[in-house]
């Protein structure tokens, strides 16, 4: 059941890094030079409203210094990166192991 779960999401992280690449890769043809919009720019552009309150639940309940150097750094690093990590990060719990041969064959 979890396995499927973390197959589930990283298909939506794999979907969200092109689709954030191709608007990159877009907007860096129409500029004719490299752009690289960052996380926090287009969560702030789609709702800024919840970037400000993931800020404030942040800071109050958790601890301030996890928002400034951690979750800062993150927001400033390429949308298409972030999602590319997810991705890889969860495709890799929601693998499905090869049996080894030891277990194939009983030894």
């Amino acid at each position: 059941m979890l396995k499927s779960i973390c197959r589930i999401i990283a298909l939506f992280a794999l979907a969200m890094a092109l689709v954030t690449a191709v608007l990159d890769i877009t907007r860096s043809l129409a500029d004719s030079t490299l752009v690289l919009t960052p996380l926090g720019l287009d969560w702030f552009n789609l709702s800024p409203s919840t970037l400000n309150l993931a800020q404030a639940t942040v800071q109050r309940y958790v601890h301030p210094v996890i928002w400034d150097p951690v979750i800062q750094t993150v927001l400033l690093a390429p949308s298409w990166m972030v999602f590319g990590l997810l991705w890889f990060l969860f495709s890799l719990a929601g693998r499905q192991r090869r049996p080894r041969l030891q277990d194939r064959f009983g030894s």
